[in-house]
């Protein structure tokens, strides 16, 4: 992203199947409603709207983890978006927008075969309160929005069920941000990857700015495309109640817009997924309101022209 007038391409993706509570799959509609569209065009960036995803037509699926819900359903998903994402990201500006977490299992994996076909380091900021690295293997509760991560940065389990993976994710270039909910055995995994994570504790200590300044050195260092991943729960309930897995202790409405205006200033987000937005426990179109004002930060927005320098 710079500030060359972008050509932004928004699909609808309603998958719900990957989450443990219905209503995310109205997600789609309600950023529709909060003016996503009209926030991106004020800024003077153009929207195709790419309408709405259907899922590929599901297949005879098993794994032996008994506990795994909705296996068939949430690979169509995947195999829609994997292609979807890659012809999307041809040109212009991809912004999914879901749906539950299981999105990203899609489209990150057909982004990085973009990234690959172009000849660039693909890298990926993942604000989430949850790792999300869970294999099929090692999930209890079986709701495959908390595998994508695993999946496409190429961990086992996931063979003969998930699509292949064409490109995988290097670790060392996925950043977690305002982690605070992990499992044991994500705990356990996540000790033997090289993936970034700055957890809550993390941006206590030191700030989101040094933080998140460190990773997009290395992206800028590279010459690298990269991917925003912003799942709702990323931010704290108070300020963003409409999501099915929400986690006390999230960043602030201020550190966010901090987050999002960085990330434009960067010039390197070349596309975003917006996930777990569920309208049936918002308040009023509250949190995609929020979402929609984050977008903007993201797009441009912001209170002064900073390339002015420092007001007196």
């Amino acid at each position: 992203m710079t500030d060359t007038p972008l050509t932004c391409k928004i699909l609808a993706v309603p998958v719900q199947e990957g989450a443990g509570r219905l209503g995310c799959e109205m997600g789609p509609a309600a950023f529709r409603a909060a003016g996503l569209a009209g926030a991106i065009t004020e800024l003077g960036h153009s929207v195709h709207d790419l309408g709405t995803l259907m899922p590929a037509q599901p297949r005879d699926l098993h794994h032996p983890n008994p506990a795994l819900k909705a296996l068939p359903e949430v690979v169509a998903w995947i195999e829609a978006l994997t292609e979807a994402a890659y012809t999307a990201s041809a040109d212009g500006f991809p912004i999914f927008v879901g749906g539950d977490h299981s999105l990203a299992a899609g489209t990150i994996p057909g982004l990085a075969r973009r990234a690959e076909d172009q000849g660039r380091p693909f890298f990926v900021l993942w604000l989430d309160a949850h790792p999300d690295f869970h294999t099929l293997e090692s999930t209890t509760s079986g709701h495959l929005h908390g595998t994508p991560v695993a999946y496409f940065t190429g961990l086992k389990s996931f063979e003969g069920v998930f699509p292949p993976l064409q490109t995988i994710v290097d670790p060392k270039n996925v950043c977690m941000m305002g982690i605070r909910s992990v499992d044991a055995a994500e705990r356990a995994a996540l000790r033997d990857t090289d993936i970034t994570i700055h957890d809550m504790r993390a941006i206590d200590d030191y700030g989101i700015a040094p933080l998140l300044n460190a990773f997009l050195k290395r992206v800028q260092d590279a010459n690298g495309l990269l991917h925003v991943s912003f799942d709702v729960d990323f931010l704290d309930p108070s300020i963003a109640p409409g999501v099915g897995t929400p986690v006390q202790g999230g960043p602030t409405m201020r550190e966010a817009h901090l987050l999002m205006e960085m990330l434009h200033e960067s010039g390197r987000v070349s596309s975003l997924d917006l996930v777990e937005l569920n309208p049936f426990l918002d308040e009023r179109g509250r949190t995609a309101t929020l979402m929609v004002d984050l977008v903007g930060s993201l797009m441009g927005r912001s209170i002064l022209d900073r390339s002015k320098g420092p007001y007196q």
